[in-house]
């Protein structure tokens, strides 16, 4: 290969990089978009086997997605009020939301009931259904425990409207009548013991996943927030959503970035400056390394249309493994000497670089095999930043390193041959055997005390605080649990709501046992119009006859304009769903509701309320036709188990396809001495897990799958280049711990992550390429007498 072709070359690659970099700074910042997704609901499989029920769980989740809701608390009743009416109209100055609710418009409670009245004679809670079945039923006695039932404050019906009481009974079921909030000056307003809260809240003029969103919505709630702490002394402000989440997520996420960018690359710049004693090595293996993130980070957008933030931690560590194949060119230069050429010097490492990278991607491969989107696209960005990596060394670096260069730093060489000298005679021969029996025994214990944790919570910590704001919320608002639900399917609306009127029997036997706190349904507010049918067929005979209707209201002390308008206003008419749907009242409870189309049916979502067990859950829709519970976060732990049970099968494949590759490359009796230090690696790093009681998780087994990887690696640069560095025992040692100690200032700072899927990943790998790395002298046969001898 001539000069002239190694520039050529070079020019190339260099073209396709900065058009690579180009390209990913426009699809980063160019489109408008935010390209990094911290919404954790995007980064999980798909979970049922029913893709309605995906789309379901998806509508929920991102129902509210993009409102706040705020709480303002204070003991003194007058200061939250007006603490909230100043927080409303604070926010509500700037452009950052859409809208802000804290005052409600005046209005009539009697406007609320209205619409419902020409419906009062087939709306009937379980009691009075019952009551009317009665043979027993005592009409007169019915109307005086109305007349002497308490006065209603809030949503209530007249007298005159609803003598028997039925339609009042109803309402005040509905969820709207249940809540602790209740209308107090025009404000939402629930009293606890320790003062009262009142309720905000407020629409993001924008998504909650959209980093300048964030920042505008923080900042102006922040500046409110202190100015009503000021204004009134002893109030604080409670909140929740998806944006504080999303948030917070996305500032854990860029510290862990920070952190392990910027101490992994200062860290592994002063390595290579003490290695390689220029600086020159260390510009151009950040060069390459850098040209492979650029390029894995464009692929993956292009590919996924955004980055997760596991992906972008997940980024930043992988400095450590990429900058390997740039470290063995350079090590091979530097051995050289006077008699370096960049030709014979690419011929040299090219078998050694080709096997590393196969059996890098080979793990990535298959951690790209889980149906994970972060994982997929982790495996992804690590296979295209890996091979563009290695690609620079092959076309960039032998045109930009054709001169000789300084040896290998002689102090470092001097550890590395003496830690050679010192590990490997003791792993070979009987002493070998004899230690690897007594590790098992070590490590056997280990072994017994492992155990796994599926959770998907443990996919990424949520600040304690916000979590305990949110159940408080909860607690006063009444607001329920949104992460488990029914979904009710049918052939058409009707049916719909009769078997969600069935599941509602069931859930509410679970109430009345004080195992469900309650529910939130469409059929508990529109029933099924059998049910209304059934409701009108109650109460026909009280009107059979309707001068006795006349007796018992003329007796109760009712006017005869108000008795002629009631028995009038029999039999009126159903409620239908379709209707409801477009009144005012339901727009909170629309997303409960999913039309049919050409795929499937009409559906209803019920949201049970309550800590409820799964189990009990799932029980309550046992043999109920067209009622299945979804429960993403038990879908996708289950998911996260099926898949750590198998990986450990994964792992061993694994190990089966590097066999043939290592045999045919070293010989097949050479096998077990190159993959010993991997496998010992995985098998001691197992064995500490168990000793810190460690919960095992899919992220432990794909970081083992990346130990496979990485040690073998560490076996071929050892095996490879040893022939190479006759001359200087040790140098080749030096190059593989240089690359291992920059694997674990990248990786290993992982097990700091504020991700606990990320500090699982970090520290598997922490351990397993520290004994990799001290195990590696076991893979190749040294004539320790006859260095010496060189030496001398």
């Amino acid at each position: 290969m001539t000069q002239p072709s190694l520039w050529l070359r070079a020019g190339g690659f260099a073209a396709m990089a900065l058009l690579l970099t180009l390209l990913g700074a426009w699809l980063l910042f160019g489109r408008g978009r935010p390209a990094i997704q911290t919404d954790l609901l995007a980064m999980l499989p798909a979970t049922e086997r029913n893709p309605l029920a995906e789309v379901a769980a998806q509508r929920l989740a991102h129902a509210n997605g993009d409102r706040v809701i705020l709480l303002v608390a204070n003991a003194d009743d007058e200061h939250a009020k007006a603490a909230a009416r100043e927080l409303g109209q604070m926010l509500a100055k700037g452009k950052v939301f859409a809208s802000v609710t804290a005052e409600l418009p005046p209005f009539d409670l009697q406007q609320f009931v209205t619409p419902y009245l020409v419906h009062r004679f087939t709306l009937l809670t379980q009691a009075d259904r019952q009551a009317l079945a009665q043979p027993g039923y005592d009409p007169p006695q019915a109307l005086a425990q109305r007349l002497n039932e308490p006065f209603v404050t809030g949503i209530g019906t007249r007298l005159q409207d609803d003598p028997f009481g039925w339609l009042q009974h109803w309402l005040e079921q509905q969820p709207w009548s249940r809540s602790p909030l209740l209308p107090e000056d025009n404000l939402l307003t629930a009293h606890r013991d320790d003062g009262s809260y009142v309720l905000v809240t407020a629409t993001l003029d924008g998504s909650s996943y959209d980093d300048a969103v964030q920042h505008r919505a923080l900042n102006a709630l922040d500046q409110a927030e202190r100015a009503i702490e000021h204004d009134h002394p002893g109030t604080r402000v409670l909140r929740t959503g998806a944006l504080f989440y999303a948030a917070a997520a996305r500032s854990g996420a860029e510290r862990d970035v920070h952190r392990v960018g910027l101490i992994s690359t200062f860290g592994i710049a002063l390595l290579l400056l003490i290695v390689f004693r220029s600086p020159g090595p260390l510009l151009l293996a950040f060069l390459s390394t850098a040209i492979g993130i650029i390029a894995a980070t464009t692929v993956s957008v292009l590919v996924f249309g955004q980055i997760y933030l596991l992906t972008l931690v997940f980024g930043a560590a992988l400095l450590g493994e990429a900058v390997d194949y740039s470290i063995q060119y350079l090590t091979a230069r530097a051995n050289a000497g006077d008699a370096w050429e960049p030709r014979r010097g690419l011929r040299q490492v090219r078998p050694a670089l080709l096997l590393a990278l196969g059996t890098s991607l080979l793990g990535y491969a298959l951690l790209g095999l889980v149906p994970f989107p972060a994982l997929r696209q982790m495996a992804c960005f690590a296979m295209v930043g890996m091979a563009v990596a290695c690609l620079s060394v092959f076309l960039l670096l032998p045109a930009l390193l054709q001169r000789p260069a300084k040896p290998l730093s002689a102090a470092a060489v001097r550890v590395a041959s003496w830690l050679q000298r010192v590990i490997a005679p003791r792993l070979s021969g009987q002493r070998g055997v004899t230690l690897a029996v007594l590790a098992l025994l070590l490590a056997a214990p280990g072994w017994w005390q492992l155990h796994h944790d599926d959770d998907v919570h443990l996919l990424i910590s949520q600040p304690a605080a916000l979590v305990a704001q949110e159940r408080q919320i909860r607690d006063i608002t009444g607001l329920g649990n949104g992460t488990q639900f029914y979904l009710v399917q049918g052939d058409n609306q009707e049916q719909v709501l009769q078997r969600e009127e069935a599941l509602e029997q069931r859930l509410q036997a679970l109430v009345d046992k004080d195992k469900l706190q309650g529910w939130l349904g469409l059929a508990g507010m529109v029933p099924s119009l059998r049910r209304q049918q059934a409701n009108q067929a109650l109460i026909a005979p009280l009107f059979a006859q309707p001068d006795r209707m006349r007796q018992w209201l003329h007796g109760a002390g009712f006017r005869d304009a108000d008795i002629d308008r009631f028995i009038q206003a029999w039999p009126g008419t159903p409620l239908r769903l379709q209707d409801w749907l477009n009144t005012a009242v339901a727009t909170p409870f629309r997303y409960l509701w999913m039309e049919g189309n050409a795929q499937h049916g009409p559906a209803s979502l019920v949201l049970p309320q309550g800590d409820a067990s799964s189990d009990l859950l799932q029980q309550a829709a046992k043999d109920l036709p067209g009622v299945a519970l979804v429960d993403k976060a038990s879908g996708v732990s289950e998911l996260f188990g099926r898949y750590r049970r198998y990986a450990s099968l994964w792992l061993l494949a694994a190990i089966l396809l590097i066999v043939p590759v290592f045999g045919l490359r070293y010989g097949w009796r050479h096998v077990p001495r190159v993959l010993a230090p991997p496998v010992l690696g995985i098998g001691l790093t197992l064995a500490v897990l168990g000793y810190l009681h460690h919960p095992l998780t899919l992220f432990h087994w794909m970081a083992l799958m990346l130990v496979l990887g990485v040690g073998a690696n560490y076996a071929v640069f050892l095996r490879e280049g040893e022939p190479h560095v006759t001359h200087r025992p040790g140098a080749m040692y030096a190059s593989v711990l240089l690359s291992a100690i920059t694997a674990l200032l990248s990786f290993g700072l992982l097990a700091w992550s504020s991700m606990p899927a990320l500090e699982d990943f970090g520290l598997t790998l922490l351990l397993g390429i520290g004994f990799t790395a001290l195990l590696v002298p076991a893979s190749t046969t040294l004539n320790f007498s006859s260095a010496r001898s060189t030496r001398r």
